[in-house]
């Protein structure tokens, strides 16, 4: 359900993106900081939930690799089809490479457990966060990561994008690995000791539907707000 409302969130978002970025539909109120906390919760939420979900899953390895051909698969419509900036190393590929990592620290008997775990790795999160840009810190005790590290585009996906590297949609292994296996970390004490009586309780049907369909939403939701802001709009920006 947690997933289901992140999606519907997700779908909104990207529909005032396209309105104003595509269209050029005046849409002020749609910037930062709004624009980054909204983004923020939406895909922090997304690779929070897919980590609780590694302590039930039949196959963390399939589950990966599904992911992983899904972001290849957009790369390609992406790049062929520009509508916008190609997406390389987006959330798709994020949830896949975070799944993989996941599914070999579990193989390895060093998958993080616990609520303790998962605060540390989000306090880590947290001070990562900035790495993309150069920086890794809280607050004021901020660090400017060498230049040397950015100067190759091979490092893209690990964090350290290269001067020429864009993308439509970035979240590279570092620094959200961490809040993925902060899920892990939490979901694995709820799995084995079972979920709040709250959160057992609660229902709501039209939101567990599409949060059991997150993937399908995603791959087809902009095609589909593309067509329909096409069609009312009458054609390109």
């Amino acid at each position: 359900m947690v997933r289901g409302f992140s999606v519907v969130s997700m779908v909104l978002f990207h529909l005032c993106y396209d309105l104003r970025f595509i269209y050029g539909l005046d849409l002020g109120w749609f910037a930062p900081p709004l624009q980054d906390v909204w983004r923020a919760s939406i895909s922090w939420t997304f690779l929070f939930v897919a980590g609780c979900m590694c302590p039930l899953s039949r196959s963390n390895l399939r589950r990966g690799l599904q992911y992983g051909a899904v972001a290849l698969a957009i790369w390609v419509v992406t790049s062929l089809f520009r509508f916008d900036t190609p997406i390389s190393f987006g959330i798709i590929y994020c949830m896949a490479a975070c799944t993989l990592v996941a599914w070999a620290l579990g193989r390895l008997g060093v998958l993080p457990r616990g609520y303790v775990a998962a605060a540390v790795l989000l306090v880590a999160f947290l001070a990562l966060r900035g790495m993309p840009g150069g920086e890794v810190g809280l607050g004021s005790l901020r660090v400017e990561l060498p230049d040397a590290l950015y100067s190759t585009e091979w490092l893209s996906w690990l964090g350290l994008p290269g001067p020429g590297f864009s993308s439509g949609d970035y979240y590279p292994l570092l620094p959200y690995l961490l809040v993925y296996l902060a899920g892990a970390a939490a979901g694995s004490r709820w799995a084995r000791e079972g979920y709040p009586v709250w959160a057992r309780a609660a229902r709501l049907r039209p939101l567990s539907f599409v949060g059991r369909h997150a993937l399908v939403v995603y791959v087809l939701h902009q095609p589909v707000l593309l067509a329909v802001c096409a069609l009312l709009l009458g054609g390109w920006a």
